[in-house]
């Protein structure tokens, strides 16, 4: 088998068909869920009375899921197949999703980060088994391309997202906020915190009857299964077949590209509401911050989608993107008011074709060790975790990471550079260099 053709035996072509129908609308789905914590961040800074540090929380508790779970999830798959084990996801995301109903009733932060950690396990299943099932189930060449149209599945949800529950969540947020600062009776203050907190519940109960929903459809599903178990690296690659997964270094410097960009992208759509509102902007303003940057990944990935492979390669489009966003990050740097927050929503542009190179380009080979691989690569998926937070802790005392990198702090626009730009330069070598370490030519 060459380097042509899939890595594994691929379905025929309605079940390719459907098969691309079928992950693209998981794909929807957590990217729905992923991108409500763009809204999720001020709407619990507010009702839970956080400092932005604590309120960054939420997306070390959603995405430390991945790296805990990420290699149980490998052990799953190995048991259940792909389907079950996306059907398996679904479910274990549903049950994070009604967590959120004691967590609201008793405001409880913690409950809420436990609920956002639960949903991150069951997505760290959904995606260590859709992410390379859409890789190997055509050519490796375009894998870029069929990531690129998942990405718009998810990066649509993910527009959408936070819109809708902002509506709910955060309508009148200023005036809310303002009135919960100004009040005086204690009981009162408790009041407007318990009735704002109440209002997650209802989207909450309907996205754990959707999830439930799509579980029980998508196991009775006729699903194409893909087996890896019976492949091995030579066949895949050319070449003898290694001992173990640790013997594929552009795997591993795959994963630390994982963690840099996932962080990158975290951080421009995440972050970007309360980078405005530390430049002043009302929370009204803000709250709708996060679908900009997603609707600028979306038009990466379009541009994914009419380039790769036939006007530029996989590795050709990640060097483009990783230098697009140094730029788009000093420019943010060095500018102000809108069109600053222009500058960060752009850097979805930069980010969208990112993962859909990195993934392929890392798990390209692995033979019997796709599964595994792919978990890995899911692992840094934790950098969505880490980066925020050492933004924080570069200008807030109280941050997770304070004592490391805080002395007397600095402002948020340098913490913002010192974040993004070293991602993006390791980005840039992995692309030129580092997903070339060790991979054979194939025959």
């Amino acid at each position: 088998m060459t380097s042509k053709t899939a890595t594994l035996a691929p379905p025929q072509e309605g079940g390719y068909k459907q098969a691309m129908i079928i992950i693209g609308g998981l794909f929807f789905v957590f990217g729905f869920v992923t991108w409500l914590n763009g809204a999720l961040i001020p709407f619990l800074q507010i009702a839970c009375e956080l400092t932005v540090s604590q309120a960054l929380m939420v997306t070390m508790a959603f995405y430390m899921a991945y790296f805990f779970l990420s290699i149980p999830s490998s052990f799953i798959l190995n048991k259940t197949g792909f389907k079950n084990g996306m059907a398996l996801g679904l479910a274990v995301m549903a049950v994070g999703s009604l967590i959120f109903i004691p967590a609201a009733n008793a405001r409880n932060y913690g409950m809420f980060l436990t609920g956002l950690f639960v949903q991150g396990a069951g997505l760290s299943l959904l995606q260590t088994a859709s992410n390379p099932y859409i890789s190997i189930v055509g050519p490796i060449e375009s894998a870029a391309k069929r990531i690129s149209i998942m990405g718009i599945c998810n990066k649509v949800a993910g527009a959408l997202s936070p819109l809708i529950l902002s509506a709910i969540v955060l309508k009148n947020a200023s005036a809310l906020e303002e009135q919960i600062k100004t009040a005086t009776d204690a009981t009162l203050k408790a009041q407007l915190l318990d009735d704002l907190a109440g209002r997650v519940i209802p989207p909450y109960i309907v996205m754990a009857f959707v999830l439930l929903i799509l579980a029980f459809f998508l196991k009775r599903s006729s699903l194409p299964e893909i087996n890896t178990d019976g492949d091995d690296s030579a066949s895949a690659a050319g070449a003898p077949a290694r001992s173990s997964v640790f013997a594929y270094p552009y795997l591993l410097l795959g994963v630390l590209c994982i963690f840099m960009y996932v962080g990158v992208e975290v951080m421009a759509g995440d972050v970007i509401g309360t980078y405005g509102k530390s430049l002043g902007m009302s929370l009204d303003k803000t709250k709708y911050f996060t679908s900009f940057t997603l609707i600028a990944m979306l038009v990466g990935y379009v541009i994914g989608i009419a380039t790769i492979p036939k006007i530029i390669s996989q590795d050709m489009g990640l060097r483009i993107s990783a230098i697009m966003g140094v730029i788009f990050t000093l420019g943010a740097y060095f500018t102000d008011g809108n069109m600053a927050v222009t500058f960060i929503a752009l850097l979805g542009l930069a980010n969208a074709l990112m993962w859909p190179a990195i993934f392929p380009l890392a798990i390209e080979g692995l033979g019997k060790y796709t599964k595994i691989g792919s978990a890995f690569l899911i692992m840094g998926i934790a950098g969505g975790a880490i980066l925020p937070q050492i933004y924080a802790g570069l200008f807030e005392k109280e941050a997770m990471f304070s004592s490391i990198f805080y002395s007397e702090g600095v402002d948020f626009r340098h913490a913002f550079l010192y974040c993004m730009v070293p991602c993006y330069v390791y980005i840039l070598f992995f692309a030129l260099f580092g997903h070339k370490v060790g991979k054979a030519k194939a025959k």
